[in-house]
């Protein structure tokens, strides 16, 4: 192919335990494009990434760059030979500079002691050279998430990297921060690099990328100029059938306050105020959103609903109860479901099966268990129809969590809460990394819930997810609600992001309707 830089050819990887991740995968990207690679959940593609970073290893298959086949042992190999990958959970040291973290594996010495002077201005130097807007003396832990995310690029920039590979770069960015993201890798490209674009959202596909690879099942669908193919087009070759996209639901109708919060606040060992005086409520039959950039009270918010963590100061009320200072089992067996943010920490025990994750908290039901006694048929059978329904892409649920692509473990977090008949659900962030069709499928089942008269907390970055499917939503800025729409379809993204940058805030008694 003309102008081909990079070539994986014929890639077949699989485990020892005879899980195929990917078969006769191909990939063929030209020098100076970006290049999207798509596909469901388990469709091959972060395996088929570690594999051209030398995280894993093909079991048949070569790369091949500037038509050399090349053998990556390691993701320094990788480096060597001018791969980067920013991966979708940044790897900073958030205690050290900008500068710091650039340099980081490469720092020039002095002696025997690091050269602080040339690490500000080699940092420098590469910060002008592409021209980022970032201050490289400023320390990680103070940056908004999508200036730390300027600062992977260049640290793999730094490290010469000719072709890039971002996973899912815009999942937790800004309209506004997502769109000087793509300013600054159009200028990437102009200066000869190459992109690999991994994502989820296809409408930043149609707006950044040249051409597009399509996974499914673990083998490449085909490769295709974006301008060729539309958004619908590209979810139906993903999936391999045509499916209606759209997200239908009926107007909300409000009941009772089923969970309230009032004057919530958190602070943490340093005494800084991460979350204060924020009041709320969510009615039966209702989806309430809350958007903001990441850092921004959300995290405890959650924590302190959840029992994760007791506030220092207000109120929590489920279903008319107090329960700020009930256990976490105490919080679920009153009504609460949790699709939490970190899957992998505080959502599923990686080790178990799949089955064993799905009955995690059922282990009270009557269906299932007879006091002590467990009803293994009846639990193979619940799992077995849960796995379908949720269509988690696995062998059998005996299969264990690690062994599933991040999206599918998502699915099983979900399965499990969204199958709990909780009067309650708190939605934190349900469908970060998996693809469309399963987040349609995720957004079909709370509005379902929702049409049932339960009461929904959905957080989100995804700001088209929570404008779809939320009836109204709050913004949060420096632990604060700083806006609130009771309409979310009549409010658009750009002017969201304007209150979640901190730039407009709505008056004290806008905001206060959220606890009407």
């Amino acid at each position: 192919m003309e102008n081909e830089i990079l070539a994986m050819r014929n890639i077949v990887k699989i485990y020892p335990n005879g899980v195929v991740a990917n078969k006769d995968a191909n990939l063929s990207v030209k020098e100076g494009e970006i290049h999207a690679l798509v596909g469901e959940n388990g469709a091959g593609k972060s395996t088929l990434m570690k594999i051209l970073f030398g995280i894993e290893q093909p079991t048949e298959g070569g790369i091949f760059l500037h038509g050399k086949e090349i053998h990556l042992k390691s993701p320094l190999d990788a480096i060597d030979h001018g791969l980067g990958m920013v991966h979708q959970h940044f790897m900073l040291v958030e205690s050290m500079t900008v500068a710091e973290n650039i340099v980081l594996g490469a720092e020039p010495t002095k002696g025997l002691s690091l050269d602080k002077k040339k690490i500000i201005k080699d940092a420098e130097a590469i910060i002008k050279q592409y021209n980022f807007s970032v201050n490289p003396m400023e320390r990680v832990r103070d940056l908004p998430i999508g200036t730390r995310q300027k600062v992977e690029i260049l640290k793999a920039l730094f490290k010469g990297a000719k072709i890039l590979i971002l996973d899912e770069p815009t999942a937790v960015l800004t309209p506004q921060e997502t769109e000087e993201l793509f300013v600054e890798l159009n200028g990437l490209k102009k200066q000869g690099h190459t992109i690999i674009f991994i994502s989820h959202k296809l409408n930043e596909v149609k707006e950044l990328c040249d051409r597009i690879t399509i996974l499914r099942n673990g083998t490449t669908v085909g490769t295709y100029n974006v301008s060729d193919v539309s958004q619908n087009e590209i979810s139906n070759l993903m999936v391999g059938k045509n499916i209606e996209w759209e997200i239908t639901k009926q107007p909300a109708k409000s009941g009772e306050v089923l969970l309230e919060g009032s004057a919530l606040t958190v602070v943490d060992e340093a005494k800084r105020t991460l979350l204060d005086n924020v009041s709320f409520c969510v009615h039966a039959g209702t989806i309430l959103g809350v958007v903001g950039v990441e850092g921004n009270g959300q995290s405890e918010l959650v924590d302190s609903i959840t029992g994760m963590r007791k506030p220092d100061a207000g109120s929590i009320y489920l279903c008319g109860k107090d329960i700020t200072k009930t256990s976490i089992k105490g919080i679920r067996s009153a009504g609460m479901a949790h699709i939490p943010q970190d899957r992998m920490e505080r959502g599923a025990a990686v080790e178990s099966s799949i089955q064993d994750n799905l009955f995690a908290t059922f282990t009270d039901d009557p269906r299932l268990t007879n006091g002590p006694v467990l009803k293994t048929k009846e639990i193979e059978k619940w799992s077995a129809d849960l796995v379908k329904k949720f269509t988690i892409k696995a062998a059998s649920p005996a299969i264990q969590v690690k062994m599933l692509s991040g999206g599918n473990i998502q699915k099983v977090i979900v399965a499990r809460e969204l199958s709990s008949n909780s009067s309650v659900i708190i939605a934190d962030q349900p469908t970060r990394g998996i693809d469309v069709g399963a987040a349609k499928l995720v957004h079909e089942q709370l509005i379902k819930m929702r049409t049932e008269g339960k009461a929904i907390l959905l957080i989100s970055a995804d700001l088209a997810e929570v404008m779809d499917i939320s009836d109204s939503l709050v913004v949060m800025y420096g632990g604060r609600f700083v806006a609130y729409f009771p309409d979310a379809r009549k409010v658009t993204e750009n002017e969201l992001g304007q209150f979640m940058l901190g730039l407009k805030k709505q008056s004290a008694e806008e905001i206060a309707r959220c606890m009407e």
